[in-house]
């Protein structure tokens, strides 16, 4: 069986869509991991690292009164980091990571808040929220598989 990165990008293919990624916690390694994918470049338009709050806003288009009223960490700021990553590299697929690796809090979130969004040009976004276990690179890990796993999911 393949590998979960390279059935995201043959379902991507056979639908003839592209994809956009929209990073945070993970800091580019869930694009990392598609891109290792031989024939990747068929489908992933690119990907973008809004590790800052500030451009989140700037780059994704994520509404700065949401940011500045409940922080980075909610599936609402996810939502809209895969739909601005869409209209931002023109693609009709895209997916987003955000939430708190640890080892501190943030927003008010504990390590290991993460919320995950996959949008689908005409079918509308999809919202997960996780509480994963372990260091940051625990967390950043299953952040990485689980936006592969909803990825497929969506796809399919």
């Amino acid at each position: 069986m393949l590998p979960v990165a390279a059935r995201v990008l043959e379902l991507l293919e056979r639908s003839e869509l592209s994809l956009a990624v929209a990073e945070s916690l993970t800091g580019g390694l869930l694009v990392a991991e598609l891109v290792a994918v031989p024939g990747a470049s068929r489908v992933v338009r690119g990907g973008v690292v809004a590790y800052a709050t500030d451009l989140k806003h700037s780059l994704l288009g994520v509404d700065a009164g949401v940011l500045a009223a409940h922080g980075a960490v909610t599936g609402d700021v996810a939502r809209q980091m895969a739909e601005g990553v869409c209209q931002r590299l023109d693609a009709e697929v895209g997916v987003a990571t955000t939430g708190v690796a640890g080892p501190d809090s943030q927003d008010g979130r504990e390590p290991g808040t993460v919320f995950l969004a996959v949008h689908r040009e005409g079918a509308g976004t999809r919202t997960e929220e996780h509480a994963f276990a372990g260091d940051r690179a625990a967390v950043q890990d299953a952040s990485v598989r689980a936006a592969l796993a909803l990825l497929e999911e969506v796809l399919r």
